[in-house]
């Protein structure tokens, strides 16, 4: 098994090489270096350069050109908004920015100041979003700032590790802050995931669960790691788009199972906007999840192993 850890996004990547030696891990690198490359310069909110930024700052301006790239990101960000009823809504960008986050999460002061003054409101919704991929074209009504922080690292995640297996001819794993694809044929006994809250704690030390997969993508959404304050006010990612405001919820973290990392995330990050009506969601769409109360009291949905071997994960 060849590893490679290093950071972007201003989290921590990890990819893992079934049967790799230190050439294929070099050479997952590289690749994976041009694939985030890519995403980075399509959908991050926090350059100026960014095609995303390039929208944003037309707003209410009409249709734009974008390239192929972004219109994969802003399809899957309205997907998920489409599949969740809206409770995953790309149109919380003005929202996070009146929260100070204006930047990578690495570089977030730890108090950092409002960039908007009075209360944000709802945010105006993902149907205020409009793509044309035929025509490769997008624009946004008056008002409108996106963020696809909910599905582009995800959607990334799938697409570095469907290209490496592609590229490589080997199994793969991709974990982008602990958003988890993998591709190509796995290790014979799977691939051993350890889910915590935090995907930078210690595997043997956190509490949490060892979960194997072998195809797919698995996601965890917490509103307790990526945090800060705001005028002393402790505030989190995840936005209630009913209120603008960071989402009070009855779970402190949510890991689902898919097909894909992309769709994992999204119900994730669902389930912790829903809050008790998610494990209900959950079982009707049958995906297997695991739901963390702030007691640490765990729920599991839809075939969730149990967590009857909780050592630490390779």
């Amino acid at each position: 098994m060849a590893r490679v850890t290093f950071g972007v996004f201003g989290t921590t990547a990890v990819l893992l090489v079934a049967q790799g030696d230190e050439g294929s891990a070099a050479e997952a690198r590289r690749i994976a270096d041009r694939e985030l490359a890519a995403v980075d310069l399509a959908g991050s909110r926090f350059r100026p350069d960014s095609e995303l930024s390039a929208l944003n700052d037309a707003a209410g301006r009409g249709p734009q050109p974008i390239s192929p790239l972004f219109g994969q990101l802003l399809a899957a960000a309205l997907r998920a908004a489409r599949l969740t009823g809206g409770d995953v809504d790309p149109t919380c960008g003005r929202a996070l920015l009146g929260l100070g986050y204006d930047r990578d999460f690495a570089d977030l002061r730890a108090d950092a100041p409002p960039r908007l003054t009075g209360p944000v409101g709802p945010v105006p919704g993902w149907r205020r979003v409009h793509l044309d991929r035929a025509a490769r074209r997008a624009w946004l009504e008056r008002g409108v700032q996106i963020d696809l922080g909910a599905t582009a690292k995800a959607w990334a995640a799938d697409r570095c590790a469907d290209v490496l297996a592609a590229e490589l001819g080997l199994g793969v794993l991709v974990s982008l802050g602990g958003d988890i694809a993998v591709a190509g044929p796995a290790p014979a006994d799977g691939w051993r995931v350890r889910v915590t809250d935090d995907h930078a704690a210690d595997p043997a030390t956190a509490p949490g669960q060892t979960v194997t997969i072998s195809s797919g993508g698995l996601a965890t959404s917490s509103t307790t790691v990526r945090t800060w304050k705001v005028g002393g006010r402790q505030v989190h990612h995840i936005i209630d788009p009913a209120t603008g405001e960071p989402v009070r919820s009855c779970w402190r973290t949510v890991s689902v199972a898919a097909g894909t990392c992309t769709d994992a995330n999204t119900a994730s990050t669902a389930a912790i906007v829903r809050g008790p009506a998610a494990v209900d969601w959950l079982h009707d769409i049958g995906l297997p999840a695991r739901l963390v109360r702030h007691d640490g009291t765990v729920e599991t949905t839809s075939g969730w192993p149990l967590d009857d071997e909780p050592g630490p994960a390779a």
